[in-house]
């Protein structure tokens, strides 16, 4: 099923359907403020296992997942004076912070070192999903097998087939991923360099 669902003012009647099939354990796809994602509802085991088939990913490798704000992320993970004070002037933004994941996460998306990838993207509809799953949303790109990433909706939609239960589409994504930022004992790592400007940390 292809939505057309608007970016910058996400109509909310079609944001509860979206996050009604969340709940029953689908498996969704959408733009970000970087590039098109998938992904489920985190506390949902059998729809991260479908994502993980999707990805033809190791279960070793933990997806990041969606936050609505920094309230939403204090719930989530270990929030340092330094790590708020710095996501505060970032986020929402192409950013990934990696941090360490409170008890509220679930282990299959933890890494070994009980840590977690969280985003706040500076997309409308991706915080108005999060707030009307009430959960945090698993998010990766979606990408060929190849590993080069989808920038329309229609071709995930063609590519995917039943395997989604929805393709949001809410217009052209830059096509840039995230810049992935560890914060782990107050110690900024730059793990990749992506969308935003990651200056502040070198």
């Amino acid at each position: 099923m292809l939505l057309n669902i608007n970016a910058q003012n996400p109509q909310m009647r079609l944001v509860g359907r979206v996050a009604q099939i969340l709940r029953e354990g689908g498996v969704v796809a959408y733009a970000t403020d970087t590039v098109y994602g998938i992904g489920c509802d985190i506390t949902n085991k059998k729809a991260i296992e479908k994502v993980y088939q999707l990805k033809q990913r190791d279960k070793k490798k933990p997806f990041s997942f969606m936050c609505s704000d920094l309230k939403n992320i204090s719930r989530y993970a270990k929030v340092s004076n330094y790590a708020y004070k710095t996501m505060k002037r970032l986020l929402p933004g192409p950013y990934t912070f990696v941090l360490e994941g409170s008890r509220e996460v679930p282990k299959m998306m933890l890494t070994r070192r009980k840590t977690a990838g969280i985003r706040v993207p500076n997309h409308a509809f991706c915080l108005a999903l999060v707030q009307a799953l009430g959960n945090p949303v698993l998010t990766t790109s979606a990408t060929r097998p190849d590993g080069t990433v989808f920038d329309d909706a229609s071709l995930i939609h063609d590519h995917f087939g039943r395997r989604l239960d929805v393709v949001v589409d809410s217009g052209p994504v830059s096509g840039t991923p995230s810049s992935v930022i560890a914060l782990i004992d107050d110690i900024p790592d730059i793990i990749r360099r992506g969308a935003g400007d990651v200056s502040l940390f070198e």
